[in-house]
């Protein structure tokens, strides 16, 4: 895990190498333990490096096979790396690391850009060939890894974060109004390859990107995932056994492929605890669990100690809880959103920002829970647009889903950034793609192969990537992920959800576990609207930057400010959250720059 930056200069000219030096020092607590430069000729990569597999120089990056003719930087891990080692060595490839980057460029010199069909695991690759004078970007098929770049007719500048290409500097921050209408209908998610500024995009999941020395550049999509029942059917217990089998294979691939310790974030909730269970039943001793709590609300308890604690105890694990108080939340809450790649409105980012900076004091992997509900079923809007029956199914979807329609947009921004319902376009394109039996089997293929990325996924790796700590994601292993998809879709919702998994979880972990509703990492400070966090906001929303940039229309800006508590999306998020959220992090990573 690391983070890494590159610049292509078109028609031969020089990179700047003093803007390598920019981004990576906005890259340095992604990869803490060591740092690279190496340029060709109008190419330049960088490399901060965390260490996880081949501890020693021999792994270093930037990384240059002279023989083969191939430079690499890259962002993740390749779980199979071993068992391509051994046939990249059958087919006469020599190596001198015992790793997985050196394994990407073998591959890639054996089976060109369809290496990546072979890989198993999470990564972001920029690889140059230096003969052919030939960029090489790749990112994993669930997104799990970031990528995001900037080109005009001079130059490609890429980075793992939007920060280190503000550093480098020449973007244009001027907003996308396309992405915009996105953020504030899909609880700020911006699909690929857009991001809200019209200067950077990102590499989409499951593509490559080739980019020629004069800049022509071709994207290539390598993985598609279709959600249609298989021609022999199963039974329930069929379905369950074959579930269970590839999880635990899963689970098994993201411990094993470590040359250090890993740990587990456990919630208290059905995901994370199961890991613990099936990382347990896989021989692992002295396994390393973390959990942290908040302040109570009125309204809410702050922690799930209740939950995570008997878990912890049944398998014996060495349990570390952390507890932090409201005053720390909001003290903190702004070095959560320096550490985001873009703006994110979910509430538990702060958490697992403080819950990573205790857990990197003790290992340098996780393994966490994210991806189980948007792949097993497990939200509670599910079932409500599967019972719908009437109207396409973007209108179907709408209705439970988007944080607000096309005409609140309108009274809500600038009236020259708004220009069509773009977030009802795209969404009916995807849910009427082919290769989905159903209704709901379109939704979960969308949740899994577009929203998710940049909401929970992204989430995850940005808070954890701010403290040098890599974080695995077993739910989103991609033959899980074909698998679940194939699986009828009334099956995932009994019992209320997740019904695969609460069926393999019986009698692994307590009931209350199990039965449990769906909660979500509590942080109640920053769920209740009011008092220091309202003040919070009102200071964003109030002060003069914002209201110079003049994103927001004032008269909408007052309502929600008068009510802030009766102002929530279908899904309960605070609307008047979504408006400070991105209004403060423009100031922290435009305005201050």
């Amino acid at each position: 895990m690391c983070g890494i930056c590159g610049e292509l200069n078109f028609h031969g000219a020089l990179p700047e190498l003093s803007s390598i030096r920019r981004m990576l020092d906005r890259l340095e607590r992604r990869g803490p333990d060591h740092e690279g430069m190496w340029s060709d000729g109008s190419l330049a990569f960088g490399h901060r490096r965390l260490s996880i597999l081949d501890l020693s120089e021999r792994a270093h990056q930037p990384m240059l096979d002279p023989g083969l003719g191939y430079a690499v930087v890259f962002n993740g891990t390749i779980y199979n790396f071993r068992d391509l080692r051994a046939q990249l060595e059958a087919r006469g490839h020599q190596f001198f690391s015992t790793g997985d980057t050196e394994v990407i460029l073998k591959a890639y010199a054996e089976w060109g850009g369809d290496c990546v069909r072979h890989f198993k695991g999470m990564f972001a690759i920029a690889l140059w060939d230096l003969r052919n004078r030939r960029l090489f970007l790749a990112r994993d098929r669930m997104g799990i890894k970031p990528l995001y770049y900037t080109q005009d007719a001079q130059r490609l500048r890429f980075a793992s974060n939007s920060q280190a290409l503000l550093a480098a500097g020449g973007v244009d921050t001027a907003i996308d109004p396309v992405a915009l209408h996105h953020h504030f209908t899909l609880h700020a998610v911006v699909p690929a390859p857009r991001t809200l500024f019209k200067g950077i995009r990102k590499l989409p999941p499951a593509h490559t990107l080739t980019i020629e020395a004069d800049g022509r550049s071709h994207l290539t999509r390598y993985w598609h995932l279709d959600a249609v029942r298989p021609s022999e059917p199963r039974s329930e217990q069929e379905w369950i056994d074959a579930i269970h089998e590839s999880l635990r294979l899963a689970v098994k691939r993201r411990l094993e492929i470590a040359d250090v310790p890993v740990g587990v974030l456990l919630s208290g909730g059905l995901d994370s605890s199961l890991l613990v269970a099936l990382l347990a039943e896989s021989g692992v001793q002295g396994l390393k669990t973390f959990t942290v709590g908040f302040e109570d609300q009125p309204e809410e308890k702050g922690s799930e100690f209740e939950y995570s604690d008997p878990v912890a105890e049944r398998y014996a694990t060495e349990h570390h809880r952390f507890h932090v108080p409201n005053a720390e939340v909001l003290t903190r809450l702004p070095e959560a959103v320096d550490a985001m790649a873009e703006p994110m409105v979910g509430q538990d980012a702060v958490a697992f920002y403080l819950l990573s900076e205790q857990v990197s004091r003790h290992v340098k992997v996780v393994q966490s829970g994210q991806g189980a509900d948007e792949v097993f079923g497990g939200y509670f809007w599910y079932p409500r647009m599967a019972g719908e029956t009437e109207g396409s199914r973007v209108e179907r979807f709408r209705k439970h889903y988007f944080d607000r329609d096309h005409d609140e947009f309108a009274r809500m921004i600038d009236p020259a950034l708004v220009d069509g319902d773009h977030t009802a376009a795209l969404i009916g394109e995807l849910l009427d793609a082919p290769g989905a039996d159903t209704m709901l089997d379109a939704v979960l293929r969308l949740d899994v192969t577009t929203l998710i990325v940049d909401d929970p996924v992204k989430r995850v790796d940005n808070m954890t990537m701010a403290w040098g700590l890599e974080a695995r994601v077993p739910f989103l292993d991609h033959e899980l992920v074909e698998l679940a998809a194939a699986m009828p879709p009334e099956l995932k919702l009994q019992e209320g959800g997740k019904y695969a998994l609460r069926k393999i979880a019986r009698g692994r972990l307590p009931d209350a576990v199990i039965d449990r509703p769906k909660g979500y990492f509590p942080v109640p400070a920053l769920k209740y609207v009011r008092g220091e966090f309202l003040d919070f906001m009102r200071d964003i929303l109030d002060s003069l930057a914002c209201r110079e940039r003049g994103l927001y229309q004032r008269d909408y800006v007052e309502r929600l400010l008068k009510a802030p508590e009766q102002h929530l999306t279908r899904i309960q998020g605070s609307k008047l959250w979504h408006l400070a959220l991105l209004e403060f992090w423009l100031q922290r990573n435009v305005d201050g720059r």
